[in-house]
């Protein structure tokens, strides 16, 4: 009875001392996935590759840091349960590879799911939460993508929990992704458990669209902008939402990758690529290395952007940054070109949810425009432009 005690208590001990690793995502974290375009089709020679393409290609002296394998890396389980990665396609093992990533400057992730089995069919974290987060440990894992496939019978909330008490057991910093899809609510409840939650279903690699599955759907830039509103106080350093990975590069125009870049840094939105950064455009590079607008995303306030103006196919997101200054996106989401004709006096700017207000009629600002990288005159004038089919106009606007 007394040693059945003395476990009892060492176990409710362990569990009172556990929480998240603070401070490892004061800023949304910046990195690449490989899952919207390569799927299972992963390699130890991809992943080494791509470290090496982010370095090669200004990411990661942009900011981006996090590599992160997505589903299929799997073997099986050793004698003990532990798990492995697929021989074949990783031959060198996890340590081996995590080292490579960690010697180029860049970080390691990598992807389970908290069900028997991950959506793509390989072994699952469901019961062996803790010896699964041991392993990642004794890799070099900087970064767990947690899903939420086969999960019959659990709660999220206790299972993304149970994960989060193995992982800080196991003693390495970690960051952890809650992959749940938003169906529970994730922003009610992931703030003391993870660093980033996904508010929606998976995105898919079209501007203005749904991809039905059958069971389920992917989802548009613009349905998943739509998807979830009066979340983004839940939002802020250390816990954001996530309106999933990055669609950039892999086929979208240059205006909807534009669009879609400067959409997500208006969300304060983890900046997490998913093209083959190996075989990028002039134009995709731009884009993802725009230093203006990733210094918007990365702002220290750490506060989503609100709608100032919702109309049919024309709206105006507002994103107070830190030191008083703020960020403007005007959004066309129609194919045809829009006329703005923009009066900033008649346009006073009140955050619904935080004590900000921005009256042009009593302070001036300098308008910089992030994309072209030139100011553009101040409050004081009208804004006139030409905004093309699903494209935006943004500017970081600060005091004189």
């Amino acid at each position: 009875m007394r040693t059945l005690f003395s476990l009892v208590f060492i176990l409710s001990m362990l569990l009172a001392g556990a929480q998240k690793f603070d401070g490892l995502a004061p800023t949304p974290p910046m990195g690449w996935n490989s899952w919207n375009k390569f799927s299972c089709d992963v390699t130890e020679s991809l992943i080494r590759e791509t470290a090496d393409a982010m370095v090669a290609s200004g990411m990661k002296e942009a900011g981006y840091e996090y590599i992160v394998i997505d589903d299929c890396w799997h073997g099986e389980r050793d004698s003990l349960g532990f798990i492995q990665p697929d021989p074949v396609r990783f031959p060198s093992g996890m340590k081996a590879l995590a080292d490579y990533v960690h010697s180029k400057g860049l970080k390691f992730g990598i992807y389970s799911d908290a069900g028997w089995q991950t959506c793509g069919g390989r072994p699952g974290s469901r019961g062996r939460e803790y010896q699964d987060a041991q392993r990642y440990a004794s890799w070099g894992v900087d970064y767990l993508k947690y899903d939420w496939c086969n999960t019959e019978g659990l709660k999220a909330e206790g299972a993304y929990l149970t994960m989060r008490n193995a992982l800080y057991e196991a003693g390495r910093p970690i960051v952890l992704s809650i992959c749940e899809w938003g169906d529970n609510q994730p922003w009610e409840w992931a703030g003391p458990i993870g660093h980033l939650w996904r508010t929606t279903g998976d995105i898919y690699n079209c501007f203005d669209c749904e991809y039905d599955h059958g069971t389920w759907s992917s989802w548009g830039v613009l349905q998943i902008l739509d998807m979830r509103k009066d979340i983004r106080k839940y939002a802020g350093p250390d816990h954001w939402n996530d309106p999933d990975m990055m669609e950039i590069g892999n086929g979208m125009s240059v205006n909807e990758d534009r669009a879609h870049f400067s959409l997500w840094a208006m969300m304060a939105a983890p900046l997490i690529a998913g093209n083959d950064l190996r075989n990028m455009s002039p134009e995709t590079i731009s884009i993802l290395t725009n230093k203006e607008v990733i210094a918007i995303d990365q702002d220290s306030l750490g506060i989503q952007a609100f709608k100032h103006i919702d109309e049919e196919n024309f709206e105006v997101w507002v994103k107070p940054l830190a030191g008083g200054d703020l960020a403007v996106c005007f959004l066309n989401r129609s194919a045809e070109p829009f006329e703005l004709n923009f009066d900033w006096k008649s346009n006073p700017m009140k955050d619904p949810d935080f004590d900000f207000a921005f009256n042009f009629t009593e302070n001036t600002y300098d308008l910089l425009n992030v994309w072209s990288g030139k100011k553009q005159g101040t409050t004081m004038k009208a804004l006139k432009a030409t905004i093309p089919g699903h494209d935006v106009l943004m500017f970081k606007l600060f005091g004189e």
